[in-house]
């Protein structure tokens, strides 16, 4: 595995970042925006069509791409063209982040790593205490503050199961103490937190959410679930937000050394959206970034004369809302129509998870977005959660009397469960599923346990669904798994778990399909297939540059290649240094 991308963001020296390789492929000057560069002798993929396509030669020019095609054309057009010998290396589209969290990246630099390996350290509840003791004295952090770690996983943890509050308590009994799960939907928190949010033995749990407890009593044993999470994130997020600034050009670092130039943010609180807008503004961003606000914000931004929607502003833009309607898998909240095939804490029967939203409640706001042409993006996991979006819309239709099949771009996010019935309708209704085949590799155990064979070998089915001429993508939901694109083409087409196992054998993508899920159909995904996503004339000169071609490498090497150079619009915003 390639541990540097699986690593946090690092700060990267300047003089790393404009290194000119002498002994290796001749690379472009910092800023080529303006005067035409000739790309040749190597692998150039344009990503268009539904087969590889190749080119001799790439020209750009005023932040553009030029032209595209003959060698000896293009350096007859370009006769003062700066020329860049690619000596084998191979030259595609920058990559483009269908769906991660920008800001939760951001805010992991102000918490501690809990993941197990081999993202962090950390296998077993004793490590796991020992680590936050640790935290607590190297960063100083005094009596009564607030500690946040991120990552820990109970699937991946010797004991198989969550921390409790009494244990945390033992080793911090003077701060308050939050830690997330690695799904992003549940997280623990010790005695004092949970004094601080008011969760006590008298506390209901909320719709759409859990508050577990000790067993054989009322009294709350620090997990808590969905919505049940929701004020413990929240405060986070406050405590963090000084933060914000200090980590924001890291944060852009760590996704341009993966190739990408268009980053996404799930789930945009209002404050938030005002910050990165302002972080534009004032010429901060080297990368694109695209948020989705939050649906609990959606009649304010609806009514909100002054919100810009699907339009870049310095390299910001809002494109639509997102949705969040069940759980996660692994951690046995995601809704699936059938029961989960092991035990579910808190539930007895029928154990088939928690959607997050009541069918109702998900129509309405369909019916809402729908009516304003608000593109809508739907954290789906579970099949149960597949079906509801799938009424949601087709109430939604109907109420406001669209065209069941017009071309909004719904964007069921993960969908990893979709049964073929409902891959068909996401084809019906030109919906744009964004799946997570690094679940393959990750949980992909985990789910064969969890839900059976069938279920987990067809889960986030790229091959079928380009069969049936479905526009996917796939994407790392960052904090989730590390933004490694390349990983995500790894397990796209190898679909390996931790053990070794195949997850789904008939649902192994091409690499260029899977090149494909975050290119050119993530840029479609964006309505900004215009601009971005090919080797074509008139886009925006956004480029990656890759140590081997994921075409023709093996297989199983694909998680290895590394990024070069990431260039944004002509411009080098990430060079590989020397080794």
């Amino acid at each position: 595995m390639n541990m540097s991308t699986l690593l946090k963001p690092t700060v990267l020296s300047i003089g790393l970042m404009s290194v000119i390789g002498c002994t290796t492929m001749q690379t472009a000057p910092k800023d080529m925006s303006n005067s035409a560069t000739v790309y040749y002798n190597g692998n150039i993929i344009t990503m268009e069509g539904d087969q590889p396509q190749m080119a001799e030669a790439l020209v750009t020019q005023a932040g553009k791409i030029a032209y595209v095609g003959n060698l000896q054309e293009a350096q007859s057009k370009y006769k003062n063209a700066a020329q860049i010998n690619l000596q084998d290396k191979t030259l595609l589209p920058s990559f483009i982040d269908p769906h991660s969290h920008f800001d939760m990246v951001s805010n992991t630099m102000g918490q501690v790593n809990l993941n197990p390996p081999p993202i962090g350290q950390v296998d077993s509840i004793p490590k796991m205490m020992q680590t936050l003791k640790e935290y607590k004295v190297d960063n100083n952090i005094a009596d009564g503050d607030w500690i946040f770690g991120w990552g820990y996983d109970e699937t991946q943890l010797a004991e198989g199961r969550h921390p409790t509050k009494s244990e945390i308590d033992k080793v911090l009994p003077n701060n308050p103490v939050y830690l997330q799960h690695t799904s992003g939907h549940m997280g623990v928190a010790n005695s004092k937190a949970l004094a601080m949010m008011n969760i006590t033995a008298n506390s209901k749990n909320p719709a759409g959410g859990n508050i577990a407890r000790i067993k054989g009593s009322n009294e709350p044993n620090g997990l808590v679930q969905e919505t049940a999470m929701y004020p413990f994130v929240r405060n986070m997020l406050e405590v963090l937000a000084p933060n914000q600034g200090k980590f924001f050009e890291q944060t852009q670092e760590y996704y341009a050394k993966n190739g990408i130039t268009t980053a996404h943010n799930g789930s945009t609180a209002r404050n938030t959206i005002q910050f990165f807008q302002k972080q534009a503004d004032a010429g901060k961003l080297k990368i694109d970034l695209v948020a989705l606000a939050g649906v609990s914000d959606l009649d304010e931004n609806l009514a909100d004369k002054n919100f810009v929607w699907k339009t870049y502003q310095n390299g910001f833009k809002v494109q639509g809302t997102k949705i969040v309607a069940d759980g996660s898998p692994q951690g046995k909240t995601a809704y699936f129509s059938q029961p989960y095939l092991t035990p579910v804490p808190d539930c007895e029967k029928d154990c088939r998870g928690l959607p997050s939203v009541s069918q109702d409640e998900l129509n309405e706001m369909f019916v809402k977005a729908y009516a304003r042409d608000n593109q809508l993006f739907i954290h789906n996991n579970g099949d149960g959660a597949t079906d509801m979006l799938i009424k949601a819309h087709e109430y939604a239709v109907k109420k406001t009397g669209q065209a069941a099949d017009k071309d909004r771009r719904t964007v069921p996010i993960h969908a990893q469960f979709a049964r073929p019935d409902q891959l068909a309708a996401f084809k019906k209704y030109n919906m744009v599923p964004s799946f997570f085949t690094n679940h393959t590799y990750f949980w992909g155990d985990v789910h064969v346990k969890n839900l059976g064979k069938k279920r987990a070998d067809f889960s986030s089915p790229i091959a079928t669904a380009d069969r049936m001429g479905l526009r996917y993508t796939n994407h790392s939901d960052d904090t989730v798994t590390p933004v490694d694109p390349l990983f995500s083409v790894w397990s796209a087409v190898n679909r390996t778990s931790r053990s070794g196992k195949i997850i789904g054998k008939n649902e192994r993508a091409t690499p260029y399909q899977a090149l494909k899920a975050i290119t050119s159909n993530a840029a479609y995904e964006y309505f900004e297939e215009d601009s971005k996503g090919t080797l074509t004339p008139g886009k925006l000169a956004d480029l990656v540059i890759l140590d081997a071609n994921p075409l023709t490498i093996e297989a199983s090497k694909l998680k290895d290649i590394k990024v070069i150079t990431t260039i944004k619009e002509g411009q080098t915003i990430y060079q590989r240094p020397v080794q």
